[in-house]
């Protein structure tokens, strides 16, 4: 195989859940290594987000980004916390 393209695709099969498993348990029991889980944590139904679409001031988002920049969070998460401060 010279180039990553010539890799038979259509031949290949996927990896089953159980064989991650197996995989994933076989790094740690030799090699002393945890994988992350990926993708967001689970949440409780009152901790539940719901999407939404909203238009807001440019000075608003702008605000926001520097925020979070200096927080080393989100954008989205910033002005969250902002509104649940003006709400209790």
């Amino acid at each position: 195989m010279k180039k990553e393209s010539e890799f038979p695709f259509d031949k290949a099969r996927r990896v089953t859940p159980e064989e991650h498993q197996k995989f994933t348990e076989a790094l740690t029991e030799q090699f002393g290594i945890n994988l992350r889980k990926r993708g967001r944590p689970v949440k409780d139904e009152e901790e539940k987000y719901e999407p939404i679409s909203i238009r807001l001031h440019p000075k608003v988002l702008a605000w926001a980004k520097e925020e979070a920049k200096k927080r080393g969070i989100g954008y989205q998460s910033v002005i969250n916390q902002a509104l649940l401060e003006q709400i209790t």
